[in-house]
């Protein structure tokens, strides 16, 4: 859902890069679990502002600047069950990351690294020969199976866009 990038202030307040389509929807969530790899640890969301400038919060437990630099980097996540079912005709950005990313002439562009948001239209990042941005709209996607693992893009290798 999001990456702890920097503390925020000297309370322990935490600036947030969200992965998510509106930075705001952490905020229906008061539970967090924050770590990476294997070790991740529960944090209770206090407070939490979407601003143009910055994504912050403040959790329980993180009491000043060196509590909140200490999760500098680490992951955001939110419980699967928490989240609901995305719907036949919805898909959760989480759920993008990871799978193969496909020409229509079934060429290999890499695998999806990350999504941000533009204002207007969500990025697919594509990591492969080298990082890729193509634009998550119609006119570029053709196609998402979950089930292979695989988004179909007309979108070739030698695009420099």
């Amino acid at each position: 859902m999001g990456r702890i990038s920097a503390p925020f202030g000297i309370q322990g307040w935490i600036k947030l890069k969200t992965f998510t389509e509106f930075p705001d929807g952490l905020a229906d969530h008061d539970r967090w679990w924050i770590g990476s790899g294997q070790d991740w640890k529960a944090y209770s969301l206090l407070e939490f502002a979407a601003r143009p400038a910055a994504t912050v919060a403040k959790l329980e437990g993180v009491d000043d600047r060196n509590g909140a630099e200490a999760l500098r980097g680490l992951e955001v996540v939110v419980s699967r069950k928490a989240l609901g079912e995305a719907g036949p005709e919805a898909i959760y950005w989480m759920d993008l990351v990871g799978l193969e990313v496909v020409s229509l002439s079934g060429e290999a562009l890499g695998k999806v690294g990350g999504l941000f948001e533009t204002g207007e239209t969500s990025v697919l990042v594509v990591n492969g020969e080298r990082e890729r941005m193509i634009p998550f709209i119609p006119q570029y996607v053709k196609g998402v199976d979950r089930e292979a693992k695989r988004i179909t893009v007309d979108w070739e290798a030698d695009y420099d866009a």
